[in-house]
């Protein structure tokens, strides 16, 4: 069974606007970039003893791991703490979730640098990270979106309290519905 946030902090109060796209958005840059900044130059050294395709594939999968977990604590559970033992915190379904919005980002960034191997068959290390790391702020507000928009959402509905009044008798249907 996969376990969910507990509400560990009050949240911070006011409307769950733009402001708070703002700040969420914010901190995703902050942790996401220094992940991806991180990634780029982890791509450009692993690249020299690996295929660049394949050095991107696994420094894609350990950045990701990562970037859930820090966006799970951080960036999206703003005034919760994910419930969960051990060191990984974020429940199997953020990470699968995650990791599909990954795989497009993977997606994207190895295109656009065999796009521009297509254009120049050894370009010099700094047009490549410029290229690699322009496709990967774009694959980012993409993630960005369908991250906050869907993988760690807080919309979902919360349970109903049950509240009753003592100086009256329950009815029946009361009775069974709060039974089960």
């Amino acid at each position: 069974m996969e376990r969910g946030l507990q509400t560990g902090a009050p949240s911070t109060p006011g409307a769950p606007g733009t402001s708070g796209a703002v700040a969420s958005f914010v901190r995703f840059v902050i942790f996401g970039g220094g992940v991806g900044l991180a990634s780029s130059a982890a791509v450009a050294l692993l690249a020299t003893f690996l295929p660049f395709t394949l050095a991107n594939a696994l420094i894609t999968v350990v950045s990701t791991i990562l970037a859930t977990e820090l966006h799970a604590r951080f960036t999206f559970a703003s005034g919760r703490r994910p419930d969960g033992r051990g060191l990984l915190r974020c429940g199997l379904r953020h990470h699968l979730q995650s990791a599909g919005t990954a795989a497009a980002a993977f997606a994207v960034t190895t295109l656009a640098m065999l796009v521009l191997y297509v254009f120049e068959s050894a370009p010099p290390l700094a047009v490549e990270q410029a290229v690699y790391l322009s496709a990967s702020a774009l694959a980012g507000i993409g993630r960005f979106l369908a991250l906050r928009l869907y993988v760690f959402a807080t919309t979902r509905k919360q349970p109903t309290p049950v509240t009753l009044d003592l100086h009256r008798s329950p009815t029946r249907r009361e009775l069974l519905t709060t039974a089960s």
